[in-house]
């Protein structure tokens, strides 16, 4: 997958878990954004949990791709990530793969447990894009998802859209919960990427 971090999932999926907010309804006048996507292929759209966002990072790009792709440094920059791993070698590309761990702690119907993500790259655009899929998988939850980044650059620095959807029992058994979750991972995980690359820039 995923998105998902949190204080895990808590801070990211886990926060609207533990009861976060849900993400306010689009007005109805609104003009749905065009799905993002990398080349070609975006998210599910047949999902009902999905969130997106963007913010401008004022660093330059190949320190942004940087963070983003060196997989196994997530936990020095992600607080929620407690563990990442490549599961292949050589340079981030398609096929890549990558095995990540969060802890959850116990919600109304769900034990504490820890969040076991399996992601693979399935499209990517070197400092352009990319599309990663995968499963999220502990103890009484299950989570597929689809991720995808875009990264431009702008002036002030470089803007990093995202978006993300997820399917799986629980999730959609509550979509307004488990869309604020999903919005506080990917909310998380842009500031804090924000932050580690300024820092590393400046």
């Amino acid at each position: 997958m995923l998105g998902i971090r949190a204080a895990v999932i808590a801070v990211p999926l886990v926060v609207g878990l533990l009861g976060g907010a849900a993400a306010p309804a689009a007005p109805a006048t609104a003009r749905p954004a065009k799905p993002l996507s990398c080349r070609g292929e975006g998210v599910d759209p047949a999902a009902k949990v999905r969130y997106r966002t963007e913010a401008v990072i004022d660093a330059p790009l190949p320190v942004v791709w940087r963070l983003q792709t060196d997989v196994e440094r997530w936990p020095s920059w992600q607080g929620p990530v407690t563990s990442a791993e490549r599961l292949d070698h050589g340079r981030f590309r398609a096929g890549s793969a990558f095995r990540w761990t969060v802890p959850v702690p116990p919600v109304p119907g769900i034990p504490a447990t820890e969040l076991d993500i399996t992601s693979t790259v399935r499209q990517v655009e070197r400092g352009a894009c990319i599309r990663w899929t995968g499963p999220a998988v502990g103890e009484g939850l299950h989570i597929d998802g689809v991720h995808v980044w875009r990264f431009t650059e702008v002036r002030g620095g470089v803007r990093v859209s995202t978006e993300e959807t997820h399917t799986g029992p629980q999730v959609d058994a509550d979509v307004p919960t488990a869309t604020g979750i999903l919005r506080a991972g990917l909310e998380g995980w842009l500031a804090d990427l924000k932050a580690a690359a300024e820092a590393q820039a400046h």
